[in-house]
């Protein structure tokens, strides 16, 4: 089945919606208010749910943070266990509800630290990482939303199971006695999105998980349109990243 390209959902879809880019010279509130109309307008153009709203923050420090904070938003997302565990603790206690995830690759090494710093966890991506995670989550009582990672476009510097290897994956995350909800992708930057998130649907709808984390700031309005539960959207709400810290 071949999916619709780009511009069969954006462009009918941007005169449907009428909404501008968020203004990167906008208030945090404004851009925050900017990105959720856009999201909440393409997802229902689409025929869905509007999806959750990760914020990820990864490289931007907590004066960068305070101001979404302030403006009621609590779903954050960050890349690298070390950096979220230097600066969300303390922006938890102070705003509580706050839904922390885990975005980016993560090290065997790392589960203990991730199962109990994050509320969501969407690089599941080997069987290695299975059986660290599946010992973490005994040790800790708790397991996190897990979303298996897809390398769709099976790019060699980027993490994900290719498809193939996925009812194996899901089968031993299983078999470990991990619940998995989802599936996340990142598509190729330089291709067209809508093909890889409508193959991520139809992965997702064939293996029954209902979640579906894919979008980030070029992108998030295709990706609601065609039924994403989660987007990542970090430049379009921050600006620009800040100097990246030391890889965790």
């Amino acid at each position: 089945m071949r999916a619709p390209r780009r511009r069969a959902y954006r462009e009918p879809m941007k005169k449907a919606i009428a909404r501008p880019a968020p203004a990167p010279d906008g208030t945090a509130a404004e851009r925050l208010a900017a990105v959720k109309a856009t999201l909440d307008a393409a997802a229902r153009w689409g025929g869905h749910p509007p999806p959750a709203l990760i914020a990820v923050s990864k490289t931007h420090g907590p004066e960068a943070i305070a101001p979404l904070l302030e403006a009621g938003h609590r779903c954050f997302g960050e890349n690298r266990v070390q950096e979220a565990r230097a600066k969300w603790p303390a922006l938890k206690a102070q705003w509580p509800g706050v839904d922390l995830h885990l975005v980016g690759q993560l090290q065997s090494n790392k589960a203990a630290d991730a199962v109990n710093l994050f509320d969501a966890i969407h690089s599941l991506d080997r069987p290695s990482l299975v059986t660290a995670l599946a010992r973490a989550v005994q040790a800790a009582g708790r397991q996190p939303t897990l979303f298996v990672q897809l390398n769709l476009g099976e790019e060699a510097q980027k993490g994900g199971v290719p498809p193939a290897g996925l009812e194996g994956l899901l089968a031993a995350a299983r078999a470990a006695g991990l619940e998995v909800s989802g599936l996340m992708t990142v598509p190729p930057a330089d291709r067209d999105p809508a093909p890889f998130f409508a193959l991520l649907a139809r992965l997702a709808r064939r293996h029954g998980l209902p979640g579906l984390s894919m979008g980030m700031s070029r992108d998030h309005d295709i990706a609601a349109a065609l039924g994403a539960t989660h987007v990542r959207v970090g430049s379009a709400l921050f600006g620009p990243r800040e100097t990246d810290p030391q890889k965790a």
